[in-house]
């Protein structure tokens, strides 16, 4: 293999962004030379590996820190619309690419799961009342139900309903038609399907160590094979920074002043697991509750059925820790290391402003087993410590940026940080992350890619694979029904 590489394209990063934006790019322009560095031995081993993240498809369904109360009492919606019309572009992607046959059948990385929300309590269930008239309100929302009757919550959820005293209120709402992803197995099928493109290469356990823009506007960038210790060059037109959490330390290394001021608030977490078979064909569903005072949005507590590798098990959680790491294969300086001039007065205001978010973040990390039973008997009553395992999620890096009138401010969102000349984008931040992916890499072909595809049609070609595309999914009802019944057919979501 020559140590000189010259592409198109360059993507850093084998996760569900790289191959989205590789796959769109693959239909938009065949022609296009496009190439994937992967740090570690295969794709999707870091966030969008299986166990490394909900696989919720977050669609604005259970989340209920996606409608959060106004000081007036009211709740916003908004960012519910906007999440759940994102989640319905990816929808349109994966069921296109079902119908190409460059993804397998659906069951191969996705399924049907009801999307609940769960509350106890007064407060909780009149909150979940006023979310589910609102939401239910709109087109998007519309399968929505609400329910406070306890034989119908029996119905819903029976292992988070069995032994519970009915002594409170208690809620819930459900979608029947939501889905759990295996965002690694996507990935994986995603990616094989590149690599029968004769313009597409692959190269695994080779890491960016460097990145210049020369005179020309093409940047040089200097990937390391870490099995054999081998340095090449890359000559790339344009790159893609999708590497997760590693995504901050790379733009800092371009440069580009676009990068300027950012900083990263890396949060750890973990899972309870269930593979006992009696409990695991007892529940079907991705249950959500309210997350504790301070936690961050990620640490909403949930319930959820997951299909992983085609394996069925229970995860509960996430329990939330503090890290210095930026990704599950990182070192612990990835932290310090990414304390620069430009973002220092940002990432001290952050944890001067958010120090009661630090307190329960290190308090997080020490919980104990017992401690962790405890919070899952809130859930499930007669839960058993020998029915359930500690595993180990995917770091998140939350962003900081600056502000001008506290210094800084922590974001919980996903950000796509694009070069002025539009030849570099890195996308920073978490949830929704994996499940807007396709929407998120439609960004980054409008703002850094339009003008570099052959050709004018790309438009039309685009709308072939996401019908909705020039549309609005929020406001167009008639938009919404036909795109919405095609998909759930298609990836075998309704029922």
């Amino acid at each position: 293999m020559s140590d000189r590489i010259t592409t198109d394209v360059l993507l850093v990063g084998g996760g569900i962004m790289s191959a989205t934006l590789g796959t769109l790019l693959a239909h938009l322009a065949p022609g296009l030379r496009m190439l994937m560095v992967e740090a570690l031995e295969d794709v999707a081993l870091e966030s969008s590996g299986g166990w490394n993240n909900a696989g919720t498809g977050h669609a604005g369904y259970c989340e209920l820190n996606y409608t959060p109360r106004q000081a007036d009492g009211s709740l916003d919606i908004r960012r519910a619309l906007e999440i759940n019309a994102g989640f319905e572009i990816s929808l349109q992607l994966w069921a296109s690419l079902v119908e190409e046959a460059r993804l397998p059948a659906p069951a191969a990385f996705i399924h049907r799961t009801p999307h609940l929300s769960f509350a106890w309590g007064e407060a909780d269930v009149a909150f979940l009342r006023q979310r589910h008239a609102l939401l239910s309100a709109h087109p998007l929302f519309s399968a929505m139900e609400f329910s406070d009757d306890a034989d119908v919550l029996r119905a819903w959820v029976p292992l988070v309903m069995e032994r519970r005293a009915v002594t409170q209120p208690l809620g819930a709402t459900r979608v029947a038609h939501g889905s759990d992803v295996d965002f690694g197995a996507l990935t994986r099928h995603l990616v094989a399907a590149l690599r029968q493109q004769p313009q597409f290469e692959l190269l695994t356990s080779h890491a960016v160590d460097r990145l210049r823009q020369d005179s020309a506007g093409r940047w040089q960038v200097g990937v390391r094979d870490r099995r054999h210790g081998v340095h090449r060059n890359v000559d790339a037109g344009f790159v893609f920074l999708g590497t997760g959490g590693g995504a901050l330390p790379l733009l800092q290394k371009s440069g580009i002043p676009e990068g300027r001021g950012y900083g990263g608030f890396p949060v750890s977490g973990q899972w309870l697991v269930c593979r006992n078979p009696a409990l695991v064909g007892r529940h079907h569903a991705k249950v959500y509750g309210q997350a504790p005072l301070g936690a961050p949005p990620m640490s909403v507590p949930h319930l959820d059925t997951r299909i992983i590798d085609g394996q069925r098990a229970l995860l509960f959680g996430p329990f939330a820790g503090f890290t210095t790491k930026f990704l599950r294969h990182g070192g612990y300086l990835d932290l310090p290391a990414s304390v620069r001039p430009d973002n220092l007065r940002a990432i001290l205001a952050v944890g001067l402003h958010h120090f009661d978010l630090t307190r329960y973040l290190v308090g997080e990390a020490f919980r104990t087993h017992a401690g962790r039973m405890a919070a899952l008997r809130r859930f499930v009553p007669d839960a058993r410590a020998e029915d359930w395992q500690l595993a180990h999620a995917g770091k998140r890096v939350q962003i900081i940026r600056r502000d001008a009138q506290k210094g800084g401010r922590l974001e919980f969102g996903t950000e796509i940080v694009v070069a002025a000349d539009g030849t570099l984008a890195a996308l920073l931040g978490a949830s929704p992350g994996a499940s807007v992916s396709a929407a998120a890499m439609i960004q980054v072909i409008e703002r850094c890619l339009a003008g570099r595809l052959p050709g004018g049609g790309w438009r039309d070609r685009l709308r072939e694979l996401v019908p909705s595309y020039c549309g609005s999914l929020i406001d167009d009802a008639a938009l919404l029904k036909r795109v919405r019944a095609r998909v759930l057919d298609v990836l075998k979501l309704d029922f």
